[in-house]
């Protein structure tokens, strides 16, 4: 079987009133965060959101590259068995 990594470009809004993860008609994701971007809460509510709405374990989601910026590259790594 053929496993590979999903890369997704993701514009994060925190401190909004829901958090959810939507696709944009451009293919890129917008993701709504009630965390405010202080001391990585931001970052990491982003990525159990991430895990639940791909149905993965949080530890197979994790920040390529934007840890400090609005605009982030995030790797959805295939689970190893």
């Amino acid at each position: 079987m053929f496993c590979v990594a999903i890369i997704l470009q993701v514009k994060v809004k925190p401190n909004s009133r829901v958090s959810l993860l939507e696709q944009m008609p451009d293919g890129n994701w917008l993701a709504r965060l009630k965390s405010p971007p202080v001391d990585g809460k931001a970052n990491a509510e982003l990525l159990a959101l991430v895990a639940k709405h791909f149905r993965c374990p949080k530890s197979a989601v994790t920040i390529k590259s934007g840890q400090s910026g609005r605009t982030k590259f995030l790797v959805i790594n295939p689970p190893t068995d």
